[in-house]
């Protein structure tokens, strides 16, 4: 009996180990379910009813971090809970990456921009836009074939009640495109995952604070990192600059820093005017994680932002001022095709690997630890990208069209979250945002799209807008950071490459149904800071039809202005690519131009604070000095989510003061 009393024993310590090895179990499942089912409800109120935070666009999402930040402080109670009970520290880090792909699907970027690009066409139709000659082109399992289901959508349902049989067909079709989107990009960064984390060796300055937060390298102590007082000293700064913002927002009397400082208020005479906007932007997430970047990328930031500027100044002082000059959009579209290609190139030997590997069956190469294997990588790539493709053409857009537009879309995923582990920047829009589509335009106009495909070619183009100018493809550093995340808390890969699967349909499923109970609740029209004509999301797609409309009046002819900014963008970044090879300790980066010119308004001011800090710091204490600071920085990042994030972002559900202190993260 003693016998049989010790094998039953070890084999559920053996048990036990398997789940701590594998990180999922029952009771992670249930918490990251309840915890999403939270962050929904908090989402449906805070970004669409009253339209006071969008904390599902910060990076890493609010909610996810709030989750983590109650786990992390449970998990000592919930380790003496019985084993059955017990939740290990991989549970609590595989509900944070579920939260973080799952929020996502409700957030501005995804469903709230799928909704109006799928029916506003139909609902916004007048003789003077011409939409209805467009409506033929929809395929009916895009979007509700009935004109009184989309009618109740955007103003309102006398019963409130959501016709789910009308939207079952387009929302299962829309389902299938991005699971198939979201199985490409977890292919395309299984076949660089290897390259990146070991060969390279990237910081993933994200995952380095989720790590922290949740025990560090000292797992079993899991409050250690809220036991160092320079992060609570970090910590209260930054949370007194929101409490400041906060207080200002009840009574302006009160003195507060506000979102930013505006620079361009000190240059009031041209040309020196031209310079505007330039402003720093407070934001102590990009701070926080900042000081974990590369001071070259950092450097590269505020340098080639500021060179922007000047660049304006330049060519108002020699009288030419073309309109969106400098373009600086165009140049990130360049500057992100070219590091794509780089991207390619500089990994091609472990490529080859990868080849030999799922193709000829070299068994020396070991891929058991990946999150699928490298043959199931480039079967799920080709099969993921041409089920995209068939889609697409079953809708009724020509297919060289597709294979640019969808190439291109994967590319810049690849690009992004390449930016996000080596320079963690916490922004989700740090792309070229919705130049995949402008740029095709650009470059050889509207006529051949009609050409070569008709004018269903052109409406589907402008349907699938929203993969552009969304940020679905960001989820391709979610999945990366997830793996990095699964790697060192000894979690399964292919687990966790199941679970993000998991993650994207349920977090698909909720975002379907909050959006759709509070359209019909409250009309889509008054959401999300709408009046009668629906929110900002709403007008972007109004204003793709408007566009689509006016090539049937006059082709929009090759823009030479807005090519050659792409042009100079794969120029510069090759450059820069050169001068780093020929010039080992050459200070300026690629990246941190393609970051810059995608969304640097708000990213060169905090990149140039904390450049210029950890530069002195390096200089005067050394290594010594700035790894014992790292936690005063992660602080200040965990001081801006708690305060900005979570609790303003609960206040400003309850109260209208947020329209007075709206905090941005994306």
């Amino acid at each position: 009996m003693a016998a049989d009393h010790q094998t039953t024993q070890s084999d559920q310590e053996g048990v036990a180990a398997a789940q701590e090895l594998y990180g999922l179990s029952w009771r992670a499942i249930i918490l990251a379910l309840v915890f999403l089912v939270l962050s929904l409800v908090w989402m449906k109120q805070a970004g669409l009813v009253s339209h006071g935070s969008q904390v599902g666009e910060s990076v890493p999402v609010v909610p996810a971090v709030g989750a983590l930040l109650v786990l992390t402080l449970l998990l000592p109670m919930l380790g003496r809970l019985p084993g059955f009970l017990r939740l290990t520290r991989p549970g609590m880090l595989m509900v944070y990456a579920f939260l973080c792909i799952a929020v996502s699907m409700s957030s501005v970027g995804v469903a709230r921009m799928l909704f109006p690009n799928s029916t506003a066409l139909h609902y916004f139709a007048t003789p003077e836009n011409n939409f209805e000659e467009f409506q033929q082109y929809i395929p009916t399992w895009l979007t509700p074939g009935d004109s009184e289901v989309i009618r109740e959508m955007y103003e309102g349902s006398d019963t409130e009640l959501v016709p789910w049989g009308a939207w079952l067909t387009p929302l299962t079709a829309w389902t299938l495109l991005l699971l198939a989107a979201f199985i490409a990009m977890m292919s395309l960064m299984t076949l660089f995952r290897r390259q990146w984390v070991e060969r390279e060796r990237l910081t993933f300055p994200i995952v380095h604070l989720v790590m922290e937060m949740s025990g560090g390298d000292r797992p079993a102590a899991a409050l250690s990192f809220f036991k160092n007082s320079a992060m609570w000293i970090g910590f209260g700064l930054a949370a007194l600059y929101n409490v400041m913002n906060i207080l200002n927002a009840w009574n302006p009397a009160v003195p507060a820093m506000g979102r930013q400082y505006d620079l361009g208020g000190l240059f009031t005479e041209r040309p020196w005017s031209a310079i505007r906007p330039l402003g720093i932007a407070w934001r102590p997430a990009n701070i926080g994680l900042g000081y974990l970047v590369p001071t070259e990328i950092t450097l590269s930031v505020w340098v080639f932002y500021l060179l922007q500027r000047l660049a304006n100044v330049l060519v108002t002082a020699v009288g030419y001022e073309p309109a969106g000059f400098p373009f600086v959009q165009e140049q990130s579209f360049g500057a992100y095709l070219a590091l794509g290609v780089f991207l390619v190139f500089v990994a091609r030997e472990h490529l080859g690997r990868i080849w030999r590997r799922a193709i000829l069956g070299d068994r020396s190469i070991d891929d058991s630890d990946e999150p699928m294997s490298y043959r199931g990588a480039l079967i799920g790539l080709v099969a993921g990208f041409g089920f995209m493709l068939l889609w697409t053409s079953m809708a009724g857009m020509a297919l060289w069209t597709a294979a640019i537009y969808l190439g291109l879309f994967l590319l810049f995923a690849l690009v992004y979250a390449r930016a996000r582990a080596e320079a963690g920047a916490a922004m989700v829009w740090l792309f070229p945002f919705y130049q995949h589509k402008r740029m095709m335009i650009a470059i050889a106009g509207s006529e051949p799209y009609v050409r070569f495909g008709g004018w269903g070619n052109l409406t589907i183009f402008s349907l699938l807008m929203f993969l552009s100018r969304g940020y679905f493809q960001s989820m391709m550093a979610y999945q990366i950071e997830a793996t990095r995340i699964a790697e060192e808390a000894r979690i399964r890969q292919r687990v966790m490459a199941w679970w993000l699967v998991v993650a994207l349909v349920v977090g698909l499923a909720g975002a379907y149904v909050i959006h759709l109970q509070a359209y019909y609740m409250h009309g889509a029209n008054i959401l999300e800071g709408g009046t009668t004509q629906g929110g900002y999301r709403t007008r972007l797609a109004v204003t793709e039809y408007e566009e689509l409309a006016s090539f049937m009046r006059g082709h929009k002819e090759p823009d030479r202005g807005r090519t050659g900014a792409a042009v100079v963008g794969v120029l510069v970044t090759a450059g820069l690519v050169g001068l780093r090879s020929v010039f080992l300790r050459f200070p300026l980066h690629p990246l941190g131009y393609a970051m810059v010119t995608a969304y640097g308004g708000p990213l060169w001011g905090p990149f140039f604070i904390v450049w210029l800090l950890k530069s002195l710091i390096l200089r005067v204490g050394g290594m010594g000095m700035y790894r014992r600071l790292i936690p005063f920085f992660l602080g200040i990042v965990v001081g801006h989510f708690f305060t900005a994030g979570l609790v303003w972002g609960w206040l400003s559900t309850i109260n209208e003061m947020y329209r007075r202190y709206v905090v941005h993260f994306g």
